[in-house]
């Protein structure tokens, strides 16, 4: 480590780097990989050697601040750029908070070949015809995929089996089965359509949704086969990627010690009911005793609300034990306090 990067670090392990950073990554869209035809070394390779993984970038920024304690909070596949939340310090205790949001996407779809990765990173393992790109029919496809969906995850994913990504297991060889899991769509708009044999989507769908498996079973429902080209994620809960930063923007602010400038506060837009509650009753939630409210809304399939004190500033996040409410209000208890 040279002494410019050691003196950059300590200025930064003197400020206080608690918080989230929205960062923009880099993907596919960025390099324009083509898929390779056959089972050699090729471009392809290169390009997936050059992309970065979340966990990739959350190693880059570990390194550039020196905050040791870095998550993020929902993967996003190497070939896909967009947003990408990390929880830094203190944030990452609530890092399981942040996931399972609805997530918005920007992808570009290519019919006529299927690889088997179902992106363009992959190697071509079929072709077909190129379907007419009929925007009515191609609508009333896309309508097919809407709503609550069973769907099969790529083979190629991150996704655990017994104990291990499934990636892994393909990579060596290994005979596996990729997962079927039930995801939601709640929008597909058809934004472009670009002659012979690709079609731009937007996108808003659960967290686990694959826009790879939408992709691939779109080719087939075209009577095609199809990948996905190019994914920009442009949205996760109420982050947008407006505000998200690009690598080089926070490796300059981490070398230049203003890492603080680029993060959000702690409990920032978690997407949670929140309560003001006064020092008493946060002492002693703090302290792990359970208290009696009259306040009732949380989250309404984990009962979680987040808890504030009366300047408004984030104290921690709190569960609420009760159905009913009795004479005493409603009990809490805290589920995870920073305060």
């Amino acid at each position: 480590m040279t002494e410019a990067m050691q003196t950059t670090n300590d200025n930064n392990d003197r400020q206080s780097l608690d918080g989230l950073l929205v960062v923009d990554k880099p993907g596919c869209d960025d390099l324009a990989p083509q898929p390779a035809q056959d089972n050699s070394a090729t471009a392809a390779d290169n390009v997936s050697m050059r992309l970065l993984s979340s966990h990739d970038v959350v190693a880059r920024v570990r390194r550039w601040s020196g905050q040791k304690r870095i998550g993020h909070t929902g993967t996003l596949d190497p070939m896909a750029s967009g947003l990408l939340l990390l929880c830094l310090g203190k944030a990452t205790r609530l890092a399981e908070f942040y996931q399972h949001q609805r997530k918005r996407y920007r992808a570009v779809i290519v019919f006529g070949a299927a690889t088997d990765t179902d992106d363009a990173t992959g190697r071509v393992i079929e072709t077909a015809p190129t379907p007419t790109l009929d925007p009515i029919a191609i609508q009333r496809a896309l309508a097919s995929f809407l709503g609550d969906v069973e769907q099969q995850a790529p083979l190629y994913s991150a996704i655990k089996q017994q104990g291990e990504a499934l990636y892994r297991r393909v990579r060596r060889g290994e005979t596996v089965a990729a997962p079927v899991r039930a995801v939601a769509f709640y929008a597909i708009d058809l934004v472009e359509v670009t002659p012979p044999d690709r079609i731009t989507l937007e996108v808003e769908c659960s967290a686990g949704a694959y826009i790879r498996s939408l992709a691939r079973d779109l080719g087939r429902a075209l009577r095609s086969a199809a990948y996905l080209q190019a994914l920009r994620r442009t949205r996760i809960g109420e982050f947008r990627i407006e505000e998200a930063h690009s690598l080089a923007a926070v490796e300059q602010a981490c070398r230049e010690g203003r890492l603080t400038d680029l993060l959000l506060p702690v409990g920032e837009r978690l997407p949670l009911p929140a309560h003001r509650l006064d020092d008493e009753t946060l002492r002693r939630l703090g302290h792990g005793q359970v208290v009696s409210l009259i306040e009732d809304a949380c989250d309404p399939e984990r009962r979680l609300a987040i808890a504030k004190d009366r300047r408004n500033r984030f104290i921690g996040v709190m569960r609420r034990l009760d159905d009913v409410a009795s004479n005493a209000g409603w009990r809490w208890k805290a589920e995870k306090w920073l305060g």
